[in-house]
């Protein structure tokens, strides 16, 4: 079969080259434009990378147009229906999913791992009670290259499964430390006879003088948010961490730098934006009016939870996170007028023309607020849930980066618009 090419022609010069035309697995054709400056000399220009593939990679594949994500070829609808989360972290990690004494091996790793070095919790002194838990977060895990020196070596695989398995069973504990350093409450030790998420549960909530027993249907709830949010191609984040990666930074670093460019309200802050919406809102008989104020341009209210910059139809972690945000509710007892509220507008939006032209669909923030609201955490400790989610996404990328035989280090280019050559003017004289 003939090679696929595209032409490109500057027509400024008469000058065209072709460039091939790469097809995946699935997905719209891409255009290799390596060789175009060194052989014609231009660049391409496309803020926000919105038409650019970064990298080549095996684990997740999204089709906005129709509202597909698939986990190595698996559709998460069947993973979060079926699996767990530590299962889908081992499909991540490895590409394929665990046979029974691979996952229990992996789970005894996970579980191994949850504690942190004593030395590192004196960490936590340091910050302000009224920390935010990102910033705690960003701060803690970037200093565990400092206490962890035997997985350092990103060239070693050993190095880099030990390091893998380490910030994913430490990442719940350094966050629920987080939490319980802003309580002023006691930090509480792993219990690894627990599940992944409740342990989580297990050290937000308890306290050494009571008896703590984690809710199941809570525990489930949560262990599918995490499934919904484990990786998500090239997102913001994700792609922070392989940037930072391609520096032949430690995995700590990483990470911590994937943490920060999360901590975003337009990236992974937005679930929050979502309650603080609904609050404002205040109630359903409003939704009209704020509906309209969207639709205005010279409004400044905004609707959160709906739009995606992949999606341009339903978001389908959206139609999962709904039900699990029902189950809880309901095992819960809640009775919230902020869900009544998002329901009324999502009816609204989802029959408006302007809506649907424009295909604003809910996404999966608009109702995970509900979830993690329910069972009692914070609004500022909802991203930090979103971190613990998108983690193994972030270590399977750079993993996948780091193992890459054409891998170079990134170095993006600028359409430079300022000032032409100019001549230093003396003090004196300007």
């Amino acid at each position: 079969m003939a090679k696929e090419t595209v032409t490109i022609t500057d027509n400024s010069t008469g000058k065209s080259i072709e460039v091939p035309l790469l097809r995946g697995t699935e997905g719209p054709p891409v255009a290799d434009i390596g060789k175009l400056y060194s052989e014609l000399g231009i660049f391409t220009y496309d803020p926000g990378f919105t038409s650019t593939a970064s990298c080549e990679s095996k684990i997740t594949y999204i089709d906005g147009e129709n509202g597909i994500l698939r986990y190595r070829g698996y559709p998460v609808e069947q993973l979060a229906q079926k699996s767990s989360h530590l299962e889908v972290c081992y499909l991540l990690l490895h590409g394929e999913l665990p046979s029974k004494n691979q996952f229990e091996t992996f789970r005894k790793n996970i579980a191994h791992h949850s504690m942190i070095h004593e030395g590192l919790k004196s960490f936590f002194n340091g910050f302000s009670r009224d920390a935010h838990p990102m910033a705690i977060m960003v701060g803690v895990v970037g200093a565990m290259s400092a206490f962890y020196h035997d997985s350092l070596d990103i060239f070693n695989t050993d190095h880099r499964d030990l390091s893998a398995d380490r910030i994913i069973a430490k990442m719940t504990t350094i966050a629920a430390y987080s939490y319980k350093y802003s309580m002023g409450q006691p930090f509480v030790y792993p219990n690894n006879d627990l599940s992944y998420a409740e342990n989580f549960l297990h050290m937000m909530f308890s306290v050494p003088a009571e008896r703590y027993e984690p809710n199941p249907v809570i525990a489930d709830a949560l262990d599918k948010i995490f499934i919904l949010h484990a990786d998500h191609e090239q997102n913001a984040s994700t792609s922070t961490v392989r940037l930072a990666g391609s520096s032949q930074a430690n995995p700590f670093a990483c990470i911590s730098s994937g943490i920060t460019a999360l901590w975003g309200p337009a990236h992974g802050g937005a679930n929050e934006a979502v309650i603080r919406m609904l609050m404002k809102i205040g109630k359903p008989e409003n939704v009209p009016k704020y509906v309209e104020m969207a639709k205005d341009k010279n409004s400044t209210f905004r609707l959160m939870g709906f739009g995606h910059r992949v999606y341009k139809n339903y978001d389908p972690r959206a139609k999962i996170i709904k039900k699990i945000a029902g189950d809880v509710l309901k095992e819960l007892n809640i009775h919230t007028p902020l869900l009544e509220i998002a329901l009324k507008l999502e009816e609204i939006a989802l029959n408006d023309p302007y809506f649907i032209e424009k295909k604003l669909y809910p996404n999966v923030d608009f109702y995970s607020g509900f979830i993690l609201q329910a069972i009692g955490i914070p609004l500022n400790m909802f991203t930090v849930i979103f971190a613990l989610g998108r983690t193994p996404g972030w270590i399977s990328q750079w993993m996948e980066m780091i193992a890459e035989p054409k891998q170079k280090i990134g170095r993006p280019r600028q359409l430079y618009v300022g000032a032409p050559e100019r001549d230093y003017i003396e003090m004196a004289k300007r």
